[in-house]
């Protein structure tokens, strides 16, 4: 008997679902032994429904599926917290499993989504919702669980890694590379989510969750995002050996947690150095396996697809073998989250500032002051007369710390008052 499904949503990655339904539906059965039929289509826009052709099958009220007792696992691929809430708890009450690609969804309300499942019974299946194709949350719920998993690092938004890419090879200024990445449909029309580390950090909430058996929530991520970074940024990175990446990290440390998402300097010998363009690396190290790199198309139509019809294909060989849900929430200790301030690691930091006698020794004395060591100090003259970049890198010092100096320096009569360029280096 097959598996009756019932999607939700028809966008980009809907519809590359429906077009691996049609053309692998056969290939499923044969070669697996898992028949699935695709039996109800929601979604606002009828118009998608016949480009698709599933008019025939298209209801724009959720609840039809949701209340379809034939229907055996629903695919929620909405996006959002607020509708695409009720579909994915409306569905495991109404004792169907789910499969979701929403990050936003799992990385706020992943508690309450996890313990409806249980009640219910069924399975929650969000491979997509991280790293678009990349195999990631299957491997760590099952592959790595003999590890302890000490660290995953990751670039996990395209669109910031394609622009940080374009800027670094062709010494292109931020707005024309995110115009540029808008007009290839790589950025939205508004691109908060990507660019100020949102998205990433949505991602890196669950797949800390995941490593450290314990919750953690997109609250709970500190985001800073690329407005800041320039091309000047990248070409003194390059000079010291190092290229920009926007990383989410998540690590286990003795005082708990840590989890972020912001610009970093990574040696150019790095493993995830070498990802450029829109492709996604995620880098994970545990105690028995050692380092291992997760990499491929982060976005798009097939990959996200992919990543989804493969979950929805392990629950209904699940379903038709009579199998229970084998891992459902993990997330059982209780780790605190190690507050951004108390971070320790080495920094970049440009300023502008006037070209006189006295600024380098006065931003010294700032320096020392807040007991912040520096390794460096490099000088570069400006187009405009009269004013100089300072590019100073620390030694490994707290964040808040940083912030102090940054704040002292910034009342200094010869410092611009332009932002400055602040990274994190990761040795």
């Amino acid at each position: 008997m097959a598996v009756k499904l019932g999607l939700v949503g028809t966008g980009t990655v809907g519809g590359g679902c429906i077009e691996i339904l049609k053309n692998h539906k056969q290939a499923f059965l044969r070669h697996y032994g898992i028949d699935v039929e695709l039996v109800r289509v929601c979604s606002r826009n009828p118009e998608q429904a016949i480009e698709h052709g599933v008019e025939d099958i298209f209801t724009q009220d959720y609840t039809d599926i949701v209340n379809d007792p034939e229907i055996d696992i629903v695919i929620e691929l909405i996006g959002g917290t607020t509708v695409a809430r009720n579909v994915v708890l409306e569905s495991l009450k109404a004792g169907k499993n789910v499969v979701t690609a929403n990050k936003a969804l799992m990385a706020t309300y992943g508690e309450e989504v996890m313990a409806a499942a249980a009640d219910a019974g069924k399975e929650i299946a969000f491979e997509a919702s991280v790293g678009g194709g990349i195999p990631i949350i299957d491997p760590m719920k099952h592959s790595l669980i003999a590890n302890r998993i000490d660290t995953v690092m990751g670039i996990v938004n395209g669109t910031t890694n394609y622009m940080l890419t374009r800027m670094a090879e062709d010494d292109m200024p931020y707005d024309e590379v995110l115009a540029e990445a808008q007009a290839k449909g790589f950025a939205e029309a508004d691109p908060t989510a990507d660019v100020d580390g949102l998205d990433a950090a949505a991602k890196i909430a669950i797949l800390a969750s995941i490593a450290f058996n314990s919750r953690v929530t997109i609250d709970d991520v500190y985001a800073e995002g690329i407005r800041n970074i320039t091309p000047l940024d990248l070409e003194i990175a390059k000079d010291m050996g190092y290229c920009v990446k926007l990383l989410a990290h998540a690590h286990r440390t003795e005082e708990g947690i840590d989890v972020r998402v912001h610009p970093t300097m990574l040696p150019l010998d790095h493993q995830l150095s070498t990802v450029n363009g829109v492709f996604n690396a995620i880098f994970v190290v545990g105690d028995a396996v050692g380092e291992t790199m997760f990499f491929g198309e982060g976005a798009g139509s097939g990959p996200a697809a992919s990543a989804v019809m493969g979950d929805v294909l392990e629950v209904a060989r699940h379903i038709q073998m009579g199998i229970p849900p084998i891992v459902g929430c993990t997330c059982t200790d209780a780790i605190p989250i190690v507050p951004m301030e108390n971070l320790k690691t080495k920094y970049y930091i440009r300023f502008a500032v006037a070209d006189r006698s006295g600024v380098l020794a006065a931003m010294a004395g700032v320096f020392a002051d807040h007991n912040v060591s520096v390794h460096s100090v490099i000088q570069r003259g400006k187009k405009d007369a009269g004013t100089v970049d300072l590019t100073y890198v620390t030694h490994t010092a707290r964040e808040k710390s940083v912030r102090a100096v940054l704040a002292d320096i910034a009342k200094l009569d010869d410092v611009l008052r332009e932002e400055p360029s602040v990274i994190r280096v990761e040795d």
